[in-house]
């Protein structure tokens, strides 16, 4: 299996060289540096989470866009066999269970958070909608300036066009699933 790095190296460069963008106007678009994008693109660098948001959310494209696998074709997919994003120095993890297809306008991951972890997303594109459930711990989400504490056995849907934070506000592990649904017109 291919490391993560490489995926979003060569899914970015084919991204921007179909669309005939050069490294500066993905800058102006994303907010990530020229000299970042180029170290990103040759494999010399392992982008955070956040820093994959960026550039997913100023290309309009979606996350799942520049993490999957060209050859990912699987029905039944194991936690332990898919590609791990990681963020907060390791306490916050993403496994992404179905990525973003063609025709098909969700993605759906499985999340992981160690106690008093933290994990701060952008506002994503204009309509796009995030369903988050807990099956162990609690979280506390923040959307805007309300906080939501979620527990196990409980989901919560909301517009995610604002930026939001996801807490480990218990004592053990946190886990939940997130399913991002994009508007028809993104895809």
């Amino acid at each position: 299996m291919k490391e993560i790095h490489d995926i979003v190296a060569h899914n970015l460069k084919m991204y921007r060289t179909d669309n005939g963008l050069t490294l500066d106007n993905v800058s102006r678009r994303t907010g990530v540096s020229k000299t970042m994008l180029s170290q990103i693109e040759r494999g010399d660098s392992i982008p955070s989470i956040t820093t994959v948001w960026k550039i997913a959310n100023g290309l309009k494209i979606s996350f799942t866009a520049l993490i999957k696998s060209p050859d990912q074709k699987v029905d039944i997919k194991k936690k332990s066999e898919l590609l791990e994003m990681t963020g907060d120095d390791g306490r916050y993890r993403l496994y992404p269970f179905y990525p973003f297809e063609s025709g098909h306008p969700f993605e759906m991951y499985q999340f992981e958070i160690e106690p008093g972890g933290v994990y701060a997303a952008e506002a994503h594109q204009a309509g796009t909608e995030e369903y988050i459930m807990i099956y162990q711990g609690m979280l506390n989400l923040k959307v805007q300036n309300e906080d939501y504490q979620i527990g196990s056995d409980m989901s919560i849907r909301f517009d995610a066009d604002v930026p939001h934070v996801y807490t480990n506000i218990g004592d053990g592990i946190l886990r939940g699933t997130m399913t991002i649904y994009y508007l028809e017109q993104m895809l």
